[in-house]
């Protein structure tokens, strides 16, 4: 049973994801190119920049889970009014980060204040949507029903913040999220509503809840050990796409919005396909699915070389494909991890789960740029790089890298979920 009903369910709850995506594509693919060819920022401090951002900005999202909450507690309302003024910081700041007001001395210190608004702002209003939908309920399909409009609309997102770059530069995404946030938070405050919480104050709410109540739930530790290994997995290219784009295939400038709407377009499309099979083979093995596919898509692209644009493209639509199943798959499965824990108050905790479950997102990503941009540099990559030993390296982080960490993700769902004594019980 679905808790959404319709066209009209869907798109209420479900459109708030389109301008977070929107938002969320920039901040780890755009924004390191953007300083790094226009600011002249090395990768090695944009790599430690978002990594020590990331890592502290992740560390608040188990506290925000916690105060949704309680605002949750307070009435569903409450919680929007929440959301919505940290709507209006994120809009703000995320259009502050694509338009410096300062000299190429300053970019560095720029980007970090803005980054920082734009994660703590961004971070309330991701958790705050997540546990409303988790909150709603139903079944296993039911579930993968809410997170797909939910993931499915923020996709349509992730295309459209992939070519608007492309055709009026990055200089005008923040003219256009706002406007999308505004309509997103609008669409949700009509959107179906969770059951009604016991009414409690928010500060005896948030001093009561127990904020490591996840981490006693052994099917949550084990979930997220598959979820971490298969978001650094995908974090990795997307970290490294444009630069994969321009000095691997070297092609003119709107391939990258080309590229980037096919593997965004292909999730999307989908979706409905993985709500398919998730009805036939259940949540678990679906996943394992989609990470197979997106292995054997990485090493296609390994294969691709100067001007090969068919086959880079079709590379695209298989992991695009692939992407589908990372994006319906996981929230619905942590939504059913929560809901079947045998702790009293797990489900009434959601905003705790998500905030946790974001904490690992964003270490992931986090993880992707940290690490890899630094790693490139010491293996002698620079952006522009023609010659054939950085293009290889390049080729080796961005392809062979990702296939071995989504295999052991796959490995772990395997053995934790996949096997019939391990599988997690299908909601009815």
């Amino acid at each position: 049973m679905s808790p959404v009903h319709g066209l009209g369910d869907g798109l209420r709850y479900g459109l708030l994801g389109l301008p977070l995506a929107f938002c969320a594509l920039p901040l780890y693919v755009v924004m390191p190119h953007f300083y790094a060819t226009q600011w002249g920022v090395s990768l090695s401090v944009l790599g430690g920049l978002l990594l020590a951002l990331r890592a502290l900005d992740a560390l608040i999202d188990p506290w925000i889970g916690r105060w949704c909450d309680a605002w949750a507690h307070q009435g569903i309302l409450r919680l929007w009014s929440a959301m919505a003024l940290a709507a209006v910081v994120l809009a703000l700041a995320f259009a502050a980060l694509f338009h410096p007001l300062v000299d190429a001395s300053h970019a560095v210190a720029w980007a970090g204040g803005c980054l920082a608004l734009t994660y703590l702002a961004y971070s309330l209003v991701t958790v705050g949507h997540q546990s409303w939908g988790a909150r709603l309920g139903g079944d296993a399909r039911g579930r993968s029903t809410v997170v797909a409009w939910r993931e499915g609309l923020g996709l349509l997102g992730v295309v459209l913040a992939s070519t608007v770059p492309a055709l009026w530069g990055a200089s005008s995404l923040g003219w256009v999220m706002a406007p999308l946030l505004l309509l997103g938070m609008g669409a949700l405050r009509w959107a179906p509503r969770p059951p009604t919480l016991p009414r409690t104050d928010a500060a005896s709410a948030v001093a009561d809840q127990d904020l490591w109540l996840p981490w006693r739930n052994p099917a949550f530790v084990r979930l997220v050990a598959v979820f971490a290994l298969n978001g650094i997995a995908s974090a990795v290219p997307a970290t490294l796409v444009l630069f994969f784009i321009e000095d691997r295939l070297q092609v003119a400038g709107h391939w990258q919005g080309v590229f980037l709407g096919l593997y965004f377009l292909s999730a999307a499309l989908s979706m409905p396909l993985w709500l398919r099979v998730v009805a036939r083979v259940g949540l678990e093995q679906s996943w394992l699915m989609g990470m197979v596919l997106s292995v054997a898509a990485f090493v296609g692209a390994a294969a691709v070389g100067t001007g090969d644009v068919l086959l880079y493209g079709v590379v695209c639509v298989a992991s695009g494909l692939a992407l589908g199943s990372d994006l319906a798959i996981p929230a619905a499965l942590l939504a059913q991890v929560a809901q079947r824990s045998d702790a009293p108050d797990s489900a009434s905790a959601q905003g705790v789960y998500f905030g946790w479950w974001n904490l690992v997102t964003k270490l992931n990503l986090a993880l992707a740029a940290g690490l890899t941009l630094p790693l490139l540099a010491a293996l002698g990559y620079t952006p522009g790089s023609r010659t054939a030993a950085p293009l290889a390296m390049l080729t080796a982080v961005y392809c062979l890298l990702p296939c071995a960490l989504k295999a052991l993700a796959g490995a772990a769902l395997y053995g934790f979920f996949v096997r019939p004594s391990e599988r997690l019980p299908h909601a009815t």
